[in-house]
């Protein structure tokens, strides 16, 4: 009996995430081929190694045995290929990464990465994109994961996504008049296009709120004190969307992107910014 590497790397994804989307996204494999690999897994031993109650996966009791044998097999094999076939890419990587996408896409990227590149350091700075675009310029930092901003560099557009108004399903701020409005700072794309909006609407607001951080937004949105504008997958998925019907006009998409510094990067930053296209060409979870 022989297990291939990549039908147990399917398997481990989908016991750390339990799911097989997210699974399909983390070893970037579309979701059939991931369910065929562990079809294929349980045939080749006999037994079943995962039970489904509903959306809910659980491991069975030969799931739980295999994992951790699954786990050592992978770290080896993964440490020889980066002896083997990228031996001298070491060094560190500092990375700029807006804070709402941090939990929504860094765990998968970091574990890949750091199973190639294991003796890769990835420093992480977590600030809004109209922050990160300068930094770039300035080689303060090697990588970026920026939304568009006006006058930023041109950027490897990784993905679009729609901005959707929102707001807490327990209030009825939206129909307050004046309108109170919740935003990120000044050179935000999504700032921008909502206070064009707003002027189009003819309709009376305020802004009531103003933040770099998403989570900022996002509280002040909870406590019932504004309306706000997000990106779609960064909305929580108990907030209302907000559409023409209410009175809100439809919203840009939002285009995101990797940056690299100008004036050349080491191959480390080169192979992580690779990393990150690979990933989003691949498909990562749109929430």
């Amino acid at each position: 009996m022989n297990i291939p590497t990549e039908v147990l790397r399917s398997f481990v994804a989908i016991a750390d995430t339990g799911s097989f989307t997210q699974a399909a996204t983390q070893v970037l494999r579309t979701q059939s081929a991931v369910s065929q690999q562990i079809q294929k897994l349980e045939d080749l031993i006999g037994r079943a190694v995962f039970t489904r109650d509903g959306r809910t996966i659980s491991l069975t009791g030969e799931g739980e045995a295999l994992l951790a044998y699954a786990r050592r097999i992978l770290k080896l094999h993964d440490e020889a290929v980066a002896a083997i076939v990228e031996p001298d890419i070491e060094g560190s990587v500092r990375f700029g990464i807006p804070d709402d996408y941090v939990s929504r896409f860094m765990p998968p990227i970091l574990a890949g990465f750091a199973r190639s590149h294991p003796r890769v350091q990835i420093e992480i700075t977590c600030a809004p994109s109209v922050r990160l675009a300068p930094m770039i310029a300035a080689s303060e930092i090697d990588i970026a994961l920026i939304t568009a901003t006006p006058g930023a560099p041109k950027m490897e557009t990784v993905r679009r996504e729609p901005v959707s108004w929102a707001v807490s399903p327990h209030h009825l701020i939206h129909e307050e008049d004046p309108l109170p409005v919740a935003v990120f700072q000044p050179g935000c794309c999504v700032r921008q296009s909502v206070l064009e909006a707003l002027d189009g609407m003819a309709r009376p607001y305020r802004l009531a709120y103003a933040s770099e951080s998403h989570e900022g937004l996002v509280a002040a949105v909870r406590a019932g004190l504004a309306v706000t504008a997000l990106v779609r997958s960064s909305i929580p998925q108990d907030f209302r969307l907000l559409g023409p019907k209410d009175g809100f006009p439809e919203l840009p998409p939002a285009a995101f992107g990797v940056l690299r510094r100008p004036n050349g990067t080491t191959r480390a930053a080169d192979s992580f910014a690779d990393h990150l296209l690979a990933y989003f060409e691949a498909g990562a979870p749109q929430s």
